[in-house]
């Protein structure tokens, strides 16, 4: 069992610590940093608040302090564990930063996670271009795809093609407003597009066979 530690603020990865959970078919051990007491704008030296050492084979980072995270990622460093810090932009340590959780590229490091958790992949099976069957492989931590699989289903192709996306936007945990001028995007709208065509690229795989 891979075990991972979450450190949050607030609550703040409530819904990727749910999703683990339920689709990572018992394979993960979750625990949480939780810091949630007020802080101030800057923190010079946040070894005050983080532990002294960690005991992990991942760590995800969903704390909003940037100089939390900057410090978090060198102490995980220091002791040889990945960390994954999505829609962040952290530059100290070795930290991936994926744009959303469901950007997030297989790396070999990260074992079962990155098996389990990331970019999607999906399997499709169809009856008279009605979607009767949608396996999901590989999903967003947060259970986007697993749930917006779910409301595609039975569904004629034409309408899941963009119903897909607009179902992952119901269930993605990022922050809407978080607007990012390099993509021009919210990470829900890149999160909803990115799932849409990988629906669209697997039709197309079915359609040359």
């Amino acid at each position: 069992m891979q075990k991972i530690v979450v450190f949050q603020q607030n609550g703040s990865g409530k819904t990727k610590i749910e999703g683990i959970n339920r689709f990572g078919a018992n394979r993960f051990s979750v625990e949480t940093y939780d810091i949630d007491e007020p802080l101030p704008p800057v923190i010079d030296d946040a070894s005050s608040y983080l532990p002294k050492t960690i005991d992990a084979d991942i760590v995800l980072d969903y704390l909003t302090h940037r100089d939390l995270s900057e410090d978090l990622s060198l102490l995980c460093e220091k002791l040889n564990i990945p960390v994954i810090a999505s829609g962040r932009k952290i530059t100290a340590g070795k930290v991936l930063c994926p744009r959303t959780c469901c950007t997030l590229p297989k790396h070999k490091e990260l074992g079962d996670y990155g098996r389990d958790f990331g970019a999607p992949d999906i399997e499709v099976v169809l009856d008279n271009d009605i979607i009767t069957e949608i396996k999901v492989l590989r999903g967003a931590p947060c259970g986007a795809t697993w749930n917006a699989a779910r409301k595609i289903k039975n569904m004629p192709v034409k309408d899941a093609l963009t119903r897909f996306g607009l179902e992952v936007q119901f269930f993605c945990s990022a922050n809407p407003a978080g607007w990012d001028p390099l993509w021009g995007k919210s990470p829900v709208h890149v999160a909803a597009d990115i799932h849409s065509a990988v629906l669209k690229a697997y039709l197309k795989k079915l359609e040359k066979h």
